[in-house]
């Protein structure tokens, strides 16, 4: 994967070697995400499919886009639409993803970039690959995450963040095994660049054949773990997991994750603190209740959540 990497890991910062007193997570659950299709007709692997929203909180939604290689003239995008009372995270691994929104935010991201975008209160987006690229085809594969906003910043202005890879913190395991990028939250003390409004750690983690990696996690935040490529196992139990599913943890202090003898092995790792507030989500809106639900549609439909910018 081309995301951001560096040619010796030794010379990153290294996590702790965790002692035996340390309590390993337990997998609470090992799901397959089924395949879709999203916005123009792009393949989708629907990660949270399955879960109990309680296992999840506070997340609402992951896809992993792709890994497709595109033919000329195939790649697609979405076309413009609504969202509010959430976060979209877009985690670019491969191929380029342009972006643009009715709040003037938007850019272009490749190899280990991140588009983060707060809807807060409304805002109107399109994602759609650049016209270079719809020529000449591709690969194309990334990530896109749902973040819940709590109830006081529902309707919040919105705003855009632009994360380029080598702004994500590198680390490394204490056998030099890993590579761990931290794009948003804290690992054992190393923060990384994304801003956010609820309590969350997101980072990518690429290990190699036959490494480990005990993670530090706080006590008071869910973790979850998709594998993105290759095959290894989960947990102080080593339960196999392979591209396509998700491991949810139990209560605990680390992640335990492994990569298989064969297989390097890419996961996508987040947890966050939990809101425990309720969750009205439909389509493009997450609110708390069915009645701000009903205003988001009524505001959509009447305009109040932002106008397409003119294009010439």
């Amino acid at each position: 994967m081309p995301a951001i990497t560096v040619d010796d890991v030794l010379v990153l910062p290294r996590l702790p070697q965790l002692d035996a007193s340390v309590r390993q997570r337990p997998v609470r659950r090992l799901t397959t995400a089924p395949s879709g299709y999203e916005g123009e007709g792009f393949p989708v692997r629907r990660a949270f499919a399955g879960v109990p929203v309680d296992e999840l909180d506070p997340f609402i939604h992951l896809d992993q886009m792709g890994e497709v290689d595109y033919a000329p003239g195939e790649p697609k995008g979405t076309p413009w639409h609504p969202h509010r009372g959430f976060e979209t995270v877009t985690y670019m691994i491969d191929g380029v993803m342009d972006h643009q929104d009715s709040n003037g935010g938007g850019g272009t991201i490749t190899d280990g970039d991140t588009q983060w975008m707060t809807a807060g209160g409304g805002i109107l987006h399109i994602e759609a690959p650049p016209e270079h690229l719809v020529m000449s085809g591709g690969l194309f594969h990334g990530m896109q995450l749902w973040v819940n906003l709590p109830r006081v910043a529902k309707m919040i202005s919105p705003k855009y963040q632009d994360i380029r890879g080598r702004e994500s913190v590198l680390l490394t395991t204490p056998d030099g095994g890993g590579l761990i990028r931290v794009i948003a939250g804290g690992v054992a003390g190393h923060e990384g660049p994304g801003s956010t409004h609820t309590p969350i750690t997101l980072a990518h983690v690429t290990l190699q054949p036959g490494a480990r990696l005990d993670l530090p996690w706080p006590v008071d935040y869910n973790a979850l773990v998709y594998v993105m490529a290759g095959h290894g196992t989960v947990g102080a139990e080593a339960r196999p997991i392979s591209v396509g599913q998700l491991a949810t943890y139990g209560a605990g202090d680390a992640i335990r994750v492994g990569a298989a003898s064969s297989s390097e092995v890419d996961l996508f790792i987040m947890g966050g603190r939990p809101l425990r507030e309720p969750v009205a989500h439909y389509g493009p809106f997450v609110m708390n209740t069915r009645e701000e639900l009903k205003q988001a549609f009524e505001d959509f439909q009447k305009g109040r959540l932002g106008v397409i910018p003119h294009t010439d």
